[in-house]
């Protein structure tokens, strides 16, 4: 069984190579350009999304209860990033 210490730690690590991806990629192309607002918010939504699910894996008991919360968070995580990504949803809170 893995340590509660050790999953949120891989959580963390998860978190910071998610985010140099288009850290990396802003050194080669021009085409990503990402300002400090866009890693924070990136860094809330990706923290938020994996504390969130360290909790569910703490109190929920029945694996596929855990797995069917788990599926929702990560399809609520996608559709705000994708949302102040384009602007798929129209809210005022869309990037572009």
């Amino acid at each position: 069984m893995i340590s509660q210490r050790t999953r949120l730690r891989a959580i963390l690590g998860v978190i910071v190579l998610i985010l140099l991806i288009p850290a990396i990629a802003m050194i080669f192309t021009n085409e990503v350009k990402w300002s400090f607002f866009d890693f924070l918010a990136a860094a809330v939504l990706l923290t938020g999304t994996g504390l969130l699910i360290e909790l569910v894996l703490r109190r929920v008991k029945k694996a596929s209860h855990r797995w069917a919360i788990c599926a929702v968070i990560i399809v609520l995580l996608l559709l705000t990033w994708a949302e102040l990504a384009v602007g798929i949803f129209g809210t005022p809170f869309a990037g572009q």
